[in-house]
């Protein structure tokens, strides 16, 4: 089979099990929660790349596979089912030499690949994470990466002093060279914290994984292994800052701010109106929403197919769901398909997919500002029993 030499191709890791979302990953791969109302975390990457003219993007998944894979079906949502374009699933997966099996790191994972990249024979492979909400000018990055004449370019953005050690640390020179990279240091020495985003020379990044698979004591991680032995081999390597909105959702509270981002007049991530970097997912057809007469809604998204009766104010309620007479649902994010029942109150929660709140049911509560936030959690398809209380921070 021909394969067109591409300039760039892609390669998405949407395989980790997300287990501090908790009881939102225990039946769904990280990268295939619901955000936004009628989106997927990994529609975000999936789209940045179409915007910014990269149209082939291998999708390394791993946990929870099956409905990441029906979502991502042949990526026509996206537009790269065209002839020469591709979103192609890529599972781990026996090869001859034994030398497969689970993905052990990302490192691992791209790998375990190679022979998929080296179809397209391409100048530079962008790596990219699954779980994160952003848009972003990809093809700005490789300009950057290109006219540097770098071996590896990794996006930045600057992070309070106090957060940098949450972050792997990219310490630069004036130019913007990157002369070491700190993973999670106690004292960082900047505030260059990494995005896991990721420009490579394929021809540079194939020899290091090589070698580095061959290393039994490596980790097989980008962070952990790769950067840094390519840093001591003296491979010029660049910082590209990033100064757009990026948050990371890998926790509940993350998920839920990332979510509460979107609302206001002038919201933090401003989602619509973007039609050069427009968002695709998706979505399956869905009637318009019904609204009552008697319902109270501010402040809030509420997608197709949904039915309002209750009040709804600072919240997402995602497609096909119900908030029943004298319901009440405040600063939480509503999953698709969940029913809130007639008189129950829902606040600062985060309600799985196709979860139920029964009637005068009670899901989390109230906290002052400079609280620590306590999100109340539904899993997918759980039940909140009629007149029950579901603790603030608590879980079902």
């Amino acid at each position: 089979m021909y394969f067109q030499k591409k300039r760039c191709i892609a390669m998405l890791l949407a395989g980790g099990q997300g287990s501090r979302l908790k009881v939102l990953t225990e039946k769904t791969a990280k990268p295939a929660v619901p955000f936004g109302g009628k989106y997927r975390i990994i529609d975000f990457p999936l789209s940045n790349c179409v915007n910014s003219g990269i149209d082939t993007v291998g999708i390394l998944t791993q946990y929870q596979p099956l409905e990441l894979n029906e979502y991502i079906g042949n990526g026509q949502p996206w537009g790269l089912n065209k002839t020469h374009s591709s979103a192609q699933v890529l599972q781990p997966y026996e090869r001859h030499d034994k030398k497969s099996g689970w993905y052990k790191g990302t490192a691992n994972a791209i790998y375990q690949n190679i022979d998929f990249i080296d179809r397209y024979n391409p100048d530079y492979v962008l790596i990219l994470s699954g779980d994160h909400i952003y848009r972003m000018d990809y093809a700005a990055m490789i300009a950057y990466h290109e006219k540097n004449q770098a071996s590896a370019t990794i996006a930045v953005r600057s992070v309070p002093l106090e957060e940098a050690s949450r972050f792997g640390i990219l310490n630069t020179n004036p130019d913007n060279t990157i002369y070491e990279f700190e993973e999670k240091p106690k004292k960082p020495k900047s505030t260059n914290a990494s995005m896991g985003i990721y420009v490579f020379n394929w021809s540079v990044l194939r020899e290091a994984l090589i070698a580095d698979e061959e290393d039994p004591h490596s980790s097989n991680d980008f962070g952990k292994n790769i950067i840094p032995n390519l840093l001591n081999a003296g491979h010029k390597m660049m910082a590209y800052q990033f100064d757009g909105y990026w948050k990371d959702v890998g926790t509940i509270n993350s998920l839920w701010e990332a979510n509460m981002d979107l609302l206001g007049k002038n919201p933090a991530f401003q989602i619509r109106g973007n039609e050069r970097f427009k968002i695709s997912a998706r979505n399956y057809a869905q009637p318009s929403s019904y609204i009552d007469a008697a319902a109270k809604i501010s402040n809030a998204f509420i997608a197709e197919g949904c039915e309002i009766y209750g009040t709804v104010r600072h919240s997402v309620i995602s497609v096909g769901c119900a908030v029943g007479k004298g319901a009440i649902v405040e600063d939480s994010v509503v999953m698709p398909g969940v029913v809130v029942e007639s008189g129950a109150i829902v606040r600062h929660a985060i309600l799985g997919e196709d979860s139920m709140v029964c009637r005068n049911a009670v899901v989390g509560g109230a906290f002052a500002p400079d609280e620590e936030k306590k999100i109340s959690v539904t899993a997918k398809g759980a039940i909140v029993e009629a007149n029950t209380v579901l603790e603030p921070g608590a879980m079902l």
